[in-house]
């Protein structure tokens, strides 16, 4: 199967306004562009593989992201509100969200909220 799920969760979060509005920092792909800007949102295709199969054709895939959320300790009470707004932009595109983790990084001191979520394309 072909299918570009990281254009797809792009035009997501870029089409929730609420999200825009709040993640001053943008939405990245694996590393931010501009380090000094927060809270903001990093992307990270952890998994896309095909699924089922018919006449040794890939009939649907399995695609997980995760989605991080990162807050200084001057913006740390959005990260709620983020949360909640991304959790709607995954579901609305027909993600589940299996995991959530509050982190916190030492070296950075940056607060790092880590939600995973899959999807099966068919």
């Amino acid at each position: 199967m072909s299918f570009d799920a990281k254009s797809e969760l792009l035009k997501a979060l870029k089409g929730n306004a609420n999200l825009v509005s709040i993640c001053v920092g943008g939405f990245h792909n694996l590393k931010a562009n501009d380090v000094t800007k927060f809270p903001r949102i990093v992307y990270a295709e952890i998994r896309n593989a095909d699924e089922d199969f018919a006449d040794n054709e890939a009939i649907s895939a399995e695609v997980r992201f995760q989605i991080s959320i990162f807050n200084t300790e001057e913006n740390i009470s959005s990260q709620t509100a983020i949360a909640k707004e991304v959790d709607k932009t995954m579901k609305s595109i027909g993600y589940t969200r299996y995991d959530s983790v509050d982190l916190y990084e030492e070296d950075t001191k940056v607060f790092h909220k880590a939600m995973r979520y899959q999807k099966i394309f068919r």
